[in-house]
């Protein structure tokens, strides 16, 4: 079975959006392994370039350096059909894939260099908690296409 992580900065102190992402974990399960792996959002530091390279610091210290997908608003777009064939050729020679959502002020620009692959899901603004929820239904999303299972239109 494939093996899909995904890297937060934050965690979700809201039980609806906490709800919607079991749900959708406990949909994915079906088809890949989900791990949802937080660090907190260092929102006591004062200094913005601080935050984003100790917030990188962390992630980089536990993300595997290989399979990296960046969500990011500077990555390129996809329909859904054109996210799940991205998997698919990934997962042709990989098990493993990372997927990395970076805190409110993103990520160090060391990450945003060295990820495999930048993607946006939308050139606007989204609190982090829903972010999270549509990145989770998009690879749930793209796994039904994958599996021929009636979910996408």
């Amino acid at each position: 079975m494939y093996k899909i992580n995904l890297y937060c900065v934050g965690n979700l102190k809201d039980k609806e959006y906490f709800s919607m992402c079991e749900e959708y974990r406990k949909r994915i399960s079906r088809f890949a392994n989900l791990n949802i792996i937080e660090f907190k959002e260092r929102n006591e530091l004062t200094n913005i370039n601080l935050i984003i390279e100790n917030e990188t610091k962390e992630i980089l210290n536990k993300l595997n350096a290989q399979n990296i997908v960046l969500f990011d608003v500077t990555g390129e777009s996809f329909s859904s059909d054109k996210f799940a064939e991205f998997i698919e050729k990934h997962f042709q020679t990989n098990s493993e894939l990372n997927f990395v959502i970076g805190g409110s002020y993103g990520v160090s620009n060391y990450l945003k260099q060295n990820a495999n692959k930048k993607i946006s899901l939308s050139a606007m603004t989204f609190p982090h908690r829903l972010f999270r929820v549509m990145a989770l239904e998009q690879i749930y999303r793209a796994l039904t296409i994958l599996n021929n299972v009636s979910y996408h239109k």
